[in-house]
């Protein structure tokens, strides 16, 4: 386990807007307003389209991760995550899951790891800032090359 006490900064309300990409809204969102890292306790929202993590084929692996991805249409979503430094690009690492209910099919739900998502109609974000300590998330080559967030 790591943990570590976090400083937070400030706190927004952010809404973006039909037909936006969600990933790089929040990544203008962050570079405006100089948000480094973070966290997002909750959002709200419908995606036109989304990818997420997902494989339907028998995983041969099944204690190594997922890097399939399965496309969804016209979905309610609610989410969360965190968003670390990446110190090579001086943005953000977002690490973002949601629960997807798709409306044509009795709101059938997915939950997985956010991959990519189109805005439809609109996404309602809460954003908090962490001013200290630094927030990376370096792969680690002893577990599948996983990126973990890390502290300081």
């Amino acid at each position: 386990m790591r943990a570590h006490e976090l400083t937070v900064g400030r706190t927004f309300g952010v809404t973006f807007d039909h037909g936006e990409d969600f990933f790089e809204a929040l990544s203008t969102f962050c570079r405006d307003n100089g948000i480094r890292q973070g966290y997002i306790p909750s959002f709200i929202g419908a995606f036109a389209e989304a990818e997420i993590v997902g494989a339907c084929e028998k995983l041969t692996d099944p204690d190594a991760p997922v890097w399939a991805k399965t496309c969804v249409t016209n979905v309610e979503a609610f989410g969360a995550g965190t968003l670390a430094h990446d110190p090579a690009t001086g943005g953000i690492l977002p690490h973002i899951h949601v629960s997807a209910g798709l409306k044509a099919q009795s709101a059938d739900g997915r939950t997985s790891h956010l991959l990519s998502a189109k805005v439809q109609f609109l996404s309602e974000l809460l954003i908090v800032e962490v001013t200290s300590p630094t927030m990376t998330r370096p792969r680690n080559p002893d577990l599948y090359d996983v990126p973990l967030l890390t502290f300081g």
